[in-house]
């Protein structure tokens, strides 16, 4: 519901902005005030964005305890796919060949329907009553927990009721088991998946927002300027496809895989590790050596852009398996009360890994560019990609010392 009122109100903001307003014929200097108004307007927009995906994502993820990598997996990947469907609905409807993208008339679009989409979401959205979440729970459980709590359950007048309420509400008290921000703090194993998060979603970022000049990097010397810059633009253009398509791809195969292989059970005492069959921290464990192998790859095979798609492929990948299974483990270690909160925190690490590769391969391409000019060859990103390979292999490390201690609990 907030929703509702959050992002109609920032899209009729823009279309206030945009509506009759034209730039002047003899502008001399940009105007400040244009700049602070629409620094402001990406700002909203950026938190209205940030906030239906947050919302999406874990209601989706409550309505379906049973299935959280297939609920969080679908969820990413529709997000990720809606750039594409609207920009076609622009290009359709609301552009003209003549005067290009009427921004006015596509913003009002925007706000009407994010409007009514969250108002019909909020209220046909469906969670599971607290018997239902229990029944979920007990379902996943071992054969003996189940048989238990299905005989303290039916109890007849001689009975005590006593018994009954003490199994329902440990049960009920496992799935809204949570703790304050500094008890989260206080885990180390917090922290190590933070590390975790941090340079491998880090280093895919830096390689998604630096492929342009990966390619650049490539391309022959020989070629002309014009020639040179069709070629480039072209490469880029399928490096970015490749990335996009893998990241989809792993977000809505990998989700339905890991709850088929490793079916999500609460942390309900006297769990049987049995009841896995494969840790879904073991899947993260895949990415770093994925990442790992494909920067010491980099190194010794490529030689042209065309060489590039295995690095973009196992980036994107990489990409959409960590986002989807991120969520059902955080879930399942520190409660699903205060999932969204944990997941929302966990999420900063890329925010400062992506910073910290990002600078890397800039100071590294700019100090083997010639002339200051544009970096070419492989020791542009060689540097950087060595280290990008042993900081995968640290977070290798640190999956392995979580499994070892999760093992049995997700």
């Amino acid at each position: 519901m907030f929703l509702d009122c959050l992002l109609p109100l920032f899209y009729r903001f823009w279309y206030l902005r945009f509506r009759d307003r034209k730039t002047p014929d003899d502008i001399v200097a940009p105007s400040k005030t244009s700049f602070r108004v629409l620094a402001a307007c990406f700002f909203l927009t950026g938190l209205g964005a940030a906030s239906s995906y947050f919302s999406s994502l874990f209601a989706a993820s409550r309505a379906f305890p049973k299935h959280l990598g297939a609920a969080s997996g679908t969820s990413m990947a529709l997000f990720g796919l809606s750039p594409l469907f609207l920009s076609l609905l622009a290009s359709r409807y609301f552009t003209s060949p003549y005067t290009g993208l009427n921004v006015a008339r596509f913003l009002s679009f925007l706000a009407l329907a994010s409007g009514v989409i969250h108002l019909v979401g909020a209220f046909n959205l469906y969670f599971p009553t607290s018997q239902h979440q229990v029944a979920s729970v007990l379902e996943g459980a071992p054969d003996s927990l189940a048989t238990s709590f299905d005989e303290e359950c039916s109890v007849d007048e001689s009975q005590p009721l006593l018994i009954n309420e003490v199994s329902r509400s440990n049960v009920q008290a496992t799935l809204d088991e949570g703790g304050t921000i500094l008890q989260l703090f206080r885990d180390p194993h917090f922290w190590l998946l933070a590390l975790f998060t941090l340079i491998t979603l880090g280093s895919c970022e830096m390689i998604i927002s630096n492929i342009g000049t990966i390619v650049l990097s490539l391309s022959p010397k020989s070629a002309s300027p014009r020639v040179l810059s069709s070629s480039t633009e072209l490469a880029t253009a399928t490096q970015v496809r490749l990335i996009s398509i893998s990241n989809t791809l792993s977000r809505l195969l990998s989700g339905p895989l890991v709850d088929f292989i490793s079916p999500v059970t609460s942390n309900i005492p006297g769990n049987s590790p049995s009841r896995y069959h494969i840790s879904r921290v073991s899947f993260l464990s895949w990415v770093p050596l994925l990442l790992a192998g494909t920067f010491v790859y980099q190194q010794l095979a490529v030689q042209t852009p065309d060489d590039l798609w295995t690095l973009s492929v196992a980036t994107g990948a990489a990409y959409g398996l960590t986002f989807t299974i991120l969520p059902s483990i955080v879930s399942s270690i520190w409660g699903n009360r205060d999932c969204g909160r944990n997941f929302g925190i966990l999420t900063y690490a890329p925010f400062f890994g992506t910073p910290l590769f990002s600078y890397l391969y800039a100071f590294v391409s700019a100090h083997n560019s010639v002339g200051g000019g544009v970096c070419t060859g492989t020791t542009c990103w060689s540097l950087t990609f060595t280290v990008c390979a042993l900081a995968s292999l640290l977070s290798y490390c640190a999956s392995i010392v979580l499994w070892r201690k999760w093992k049995g609990k997700v």
